[in-house]
């Protein structure tokens, strides 16, 4: 690895050992240095602290379902390693979920992202849940890996690289959230962000077991009765996608 490679910043609650474990197996063997985020548990918030981040109200208007402690406490988290991207020396950094399996080249893929010194994309995801994502465009990137601009910018943020001025620009706009923050990633026109993908996935989900239990049983649970909701949701998503696309937004 060259010392121009940006930086991993891994987040991980301070109880997830087999995944703190796990985490520093993987990267230490592909060579890879990282920094640990200390994770934010949503539940640990009191009502003051999660109003002062939280905006309910556009939540009820613009979101699909209330988020959940654990969505909460996952988008501060990512903004702490915003923070800590943003306040470095490096032209950007690396962002993974401790949750994540790292393919063998993982390394290889993030020192190509990396030495693009005038990236096209401010955002480059490094996992997508569907395996043949709609791209309008893609690009070699290294190996056997392209970098596609998708249609529809995948949820998740198990990983990506994000550079240095865009994590300052979404510290700047994130003061208050009321999606989570995968959420956020796909209204890409609203916050300005060039979201890349790369492909095929040099990420997949691995280590599951987590000491607060996972988002998404808890979204599972807080989603009842809220059928006509996500329907609105889904329709003014998917209008609004469309809109953007057809001008030529990225």
């Amino acid at each position: 690895m060259t010392g121009a490679t940006w930086p991993c910043y891994v987040i991980n609650l301070i109880d997830n050992h087999v995944r703190m474990d796990s985490v520093r197996q993987q990267l230490q063997g592909l060579g890879l240095s990282f920094e640990r985020i200390s994770a934010v548990n949503g539940a640990d918030l009191s009502p003051s602290e999660v109003s002062k981040v939280y905006d309910a109200a556009a939540n009820s208007r613009q979101s699909k379902q209330d988020l959940v402690p654990g969505e909460i406490g996952c988008y501060l988290s990512h903004i702490a390693a915003w923070r800590r991207i943003s306040d470095s020396a490096a032209p950007g950094g690396i962002v993974l979920e401790d949750d994540f399996q790292a393919a063998p080249d993982f390394a290889d893929v993030v020192e190509a992202l990396s030495a693009n010194t005038s990236p096209d994309w401010d955002i480059a995801k490094l996992f997508c849940i569907d395996p043949n994502p709609d791209v309008i465009s893609s690009q070699k990137l290294i190996g056997g890996y392209e970098l596609a601009r998708p249609f529809r910018v995948p949820s998740t943020t198990l990983g990506y690289a994000i550079t240095r001025a865009s994590a300052r620009a979404l510290l700047n706009q994130s003061r208050r959230f009321f999606r989570p923050i995968d959420e956020d990633h796909k209204f890409f026109w609203e916050h300005g962000q060039r979201i890349a993908l790369v492909h095929p996935n040099p990420l997949s989900i691995g280590e599951q077991a987590t000491v607060t239990g996972t988002i998404g049983s808890a979204r599972r649970v807080r989603s009842k009765g809220h059928a006509l909701r996500k329907l609105r949701y889904q329709l003014v998503y998917q209008l609004l996608l469309r809109w953007h696309r057809a001008r030529g937004h990225q």
